[in-house]
């Protein structure tokens, strides 16, 4: 049942966390004519999230482009995010088909860089207001319904009604606690660290990603000269990043195949990360309320998706619930329609990375796909697809591209046996 329109509301749509999720969802909902409260729980419109691959991927370029960020993004200096991937079989390098369209791509940009421009945008957006120093610290509900939120503000407690309130404020939403939504959780059993390094040259100036099994990591240059260099390694490797985080952490790049000349690179950021980094999922609404970003799933970092379901699931949710959120429709239904986007989305991808995250050696599909890959350009384009979430698992996985690769991989052990006689 849709909230009756002679409820009172003090806007029509409340946004719990202003940075790129809920900042574009602003954006995109204002737009459609809806009334909406952005409400971040720091002061400072420059505040950043810290921990991030800060790489968005090309499934998110459309987003980009419909929220106008494209240009500001080029001037401010993002990088298009082409990259190489070592495996045991070699290096896997998608390229473009001779006299074909460039690669899909976005950006890698630091989230210093991004969250204040997208957080402005939104802030000069018609129909939002940015309220900054709100946190969220409780739900107005009645039968099992939410009406609005409750909030700390640097003028005391205040309480914002609205048609449909969204979370949007991270992996530990508090959205989602106060609405005693289910997390379904994923143990993942390997740890992160990455820092920030300037005059570290890659092989061909683009990103570089190491599949080791099980350990992992990746460099990414970003705007400005800086590349962000992570580690991923499994879990039983913690005691001695523990003793020696930053002897560790350059032991374990020095080691990597093709290792970035790390040593003579100047490090400009402190060695952060996490040791605990678990995935989850929620269900993705509830009657008066929808969740986005991190709030209603949150993947492995290792797979740099964050940056780009933030603003995917931003945009499902416009398109779901705009005019409804506006008062012309019935909200129940458009949120419902959300929530099954969402799951028809994510929910395949997050099952493959929630297996991946238990640290272990490729599977056979896998070594499949990936042995291709590393030998040739049609199933490294594919594998490109997949890694800029532009296809799902069921298309990655379709039945042509699997016997190109069992084709691939059969000649190349053919033509190494008759080499080796």
């Amino acid at each position: 049942m849709t909230t009756p329109e002679s409820a009172a509301h003090d806007y029509d749509v409340v946004i719990s966390g202003a940075s790129l999720a809920g900042s574009a969802a602003a954006i995109l909902l204002a737009r459609r004519g809806v009334r909406v409260a952005l409400l971040e729980r720091r002061s400072d419109p420059d505040a950043y999230k810290v921990l991030c691959t800060h790489s968005i991927t090309a499934n998110a370029y459309p987003v980009l482009e419909e929220l106008g960020l494209v240009p500001a993004l080029e001037k401010a200096g993002a990088v298009r995010n082409e990259a190489r991937w070592y495996t045991r079989w070699g290096w896997i390098h998608p390229k473009p088909a001779p006299g074909g369209p460039e690669l899909p791509f976005a950006y890698n940009i630091r989230r210093s860089v991004l969250d204040p421009m997208i957080r402005a945008r939104a802030a000069e957006t018609p129909g939002v207001d940015l309220l900054l120093g709100h946190q969220v610290t409780g739900l107005v509900r009645e039968g099992g319904r939410t009406l609005g939120v409750r909030a700390s503000t640097p003028q005391g407690e205040r309480e914002i009604r609205a048609r449909l309130v969204v979370g949007a404020d991270g992996k530990d939403s508090a959205v989602a606690k106060y609405a005693g939504l289910p997390t379904q959780e994923y143990e993942n059993t390997r740890f992160g660290y990455l820092a920030h390094f300037r005059n570290l040259p890659l092989h061909g100036g683009i990103g570089q990603a190491w599949f080791l099994e099980p350990d992992m990591a990746y460099a990414f240059p970003n705007d400005d000269g800086v590349t962000v260099l992570a580690v991923l390694p499994e879990k039983t490797r913690l005691p001695d990043f523990r003793a020696d985080l930053e002897g560790s952490f350059l032991a374990f790049v020095r080691a990597l195949p093709e290792a970035p000349p790390v040593d003579s690179a100047e490090r400009v950021s402190k060695i952060i990360g996490t040791v605990n980094y678990p995935l989850h999922s929620r269900k993705a609404a509830a009657p008066g309320l929808a969740l986005i970003g991190d709030a209603a799933l949150t993947g492995d970092p290792l797979w740099g998706v964050g940056c780009g379901w933030a603003l995917e699931t931003a945009r499902w949710l416009t398109d779901a619930v705009a005019p409804a959120a506006a008062g012309h429709g019935d909200l129940d239904k458009a949120v419902a329609a959300y929530a099954r986007t969402h799951k028809r989305r994510l929910t395949a991808h997050q099952s493959l990375a929630a297996d991946f995250s238990k640290a272990r050696r490729f599977n056979a599909m896998e070594q499949l796909m990936f042995a291709a890959a590393a030998r040739d350009e049609a199933v490294a384009r594919h594998m490109h697809r997949f890694a800029s979430r532009l296809i799902g698992p069921l298309g990655f996985l379709n039945p042509v591209m699997m016997a190109r690769a069992a084709v691939v991989n059969f000649r190349h052990r053919r033509a190494a046996s008759a080499s080796a006689r």
